[in-house]
């Protein structure tokens, strides 16, 4: 049996510039962390006693005898990638999916990282990445980035660079204490919505005119924010000015990005004392995020009184094998009889 556990990420700035078809002419980075919120995939081989040959617990149950009729296009794909069969999978998570943190890439690269210690095999943080950029966004077609399930592979704080070579991730030197007040200083709000990550890509493409221009400078606020983080002589303060900024901007970049009732909900925290603030992920729902001084702490989390508050700690894990039993497993063509 194994269990992986896998953190969710919040992107902060660059959100956007992680697309394919927009780092490999322009280039693009990402300024993100995980957190303290996981997800847990457990794989082991299912025993032979059942009319159906594989069980998959997420949302529903799944029970079926060939990995074809698997509904689930990642888990189908990436059984079928990694040569697995006969096992029962089950996922749990701290938070919802479809919310803006990375979720489905969380589940990809946990479940990837599961399957490879179950076949007894190490795979690294890059290789786990990778695979799942590769079984996301080209075995199931999905639209979207490269920066979650990077992020959820690695783990931390990092500036994540995107070029027409590939990727690197560079961790932030952050002194702790300045690190502390940053996480300090961030609320996090369930707004109630959930959805589809690749849905809000697919339906801003349609709805959007070029957005070159806003993405550029979306990338190049990148840098401004890591500077204010690594030079303990700037303003901290400027990150929350800096995120209402790269807001603003991404909510010029397709129709889905966002909907009156956030709009309403954004202003509502602005208003209270929050310097600046975003949603979280593609778009179009799922959580908000605010930068708020301690002596407007107070009226902020009251302007937000109706939403879930969620406190969160900053972590640097990545993706980790929390629990490892080897199995004995013969396919069942190998079985002796």
């Amino acid at each position: 049996m194994i269990i992986t556990r896998t953190p969710f990420r919040m992107s902060f700035f660059g959100g956007g510039t992680d697309m394919e078809e927009f780092f490999k002419e322009y280039g693009g980075a990402v300024l993100s962390t995980t957190f303290d919120k996981y997800c847990y995939v457990n794989v082991r081989h299912l025993p032979r006693f059942f009319e159906y040959s594989t069980e998959i617990s997420y949302s529903k149950t799944e029970r079926v005898t060939d990995v074809d009729q698997i509904e689930h296009p990642a888990i189908r794909n990436a059984m079928k990638m990694l040569d697995m069969y006969e096992i029962r999978l089950t996922y749990e998570g701290d938070l919802p999916a479809r919310s803006g943190l990375g979720t489905s890439s969380s589940f990809a690269v946990g479940m990837l990282n599961a399957f490879y210690a179950l076949k007894g095999k190490y795979a690294s943080k890059k290789k786990l990445a990778d695979d799942a950029i590769y079984l996301e966004r080209v075995l199931c077609s999905e639209a979207g980035g490269w920066q979650d399930q990077i992020a959820a592979s690695f783990g931390g704080f990092n500036r994540i660079n995107f070029s027409a070579d590939g990727y690197e991730v560079i961790p932030l030197i952050i002194s702790p204490e300045r690190k502390k007040k940053l996480n300090d200083n961030l609320l996090m709000f369930f707004t109630g919505f959930t959805r589809l990550s690749s849905d809000v890509q697919k339906t801003n493409a349609l709805s959007r005119k070029d957005k070159t221009a806003q993405l550029k400078e979306m990338y190049s606020l990148v840098d401004d924010a890591e500077k204010i983080l690594v030079d303990k002589y700037s303003d901290i303060d400027d990150f929350g000015r800096l995120l209402d900024h790269t807001w603003k901007l991404k909510r010029q970049t397709g129709s889905a990005i966002s909907t009156d009732s956030i709009d309403e909900l954004y202003a509502k925290g602005i208003a209270a004392g929050a310097l600046g603030g975003k949603l979280l992920g593609a778009g179009g729902g799922g959580f908000l995020i605010f930068y708020v001084q301690p002596e407007y702490k107070e009226s902020v989390m009251k302007a937000m009184s109706d939403l879930l508050y969620i406190p969160f700690e900053f972590e640097n894990s990545g993706t980790r094998v929390i629990h490892y039993t080897p199995e004995d497993y013969v396919p069942r063509e190998e079985k002796i009889s």
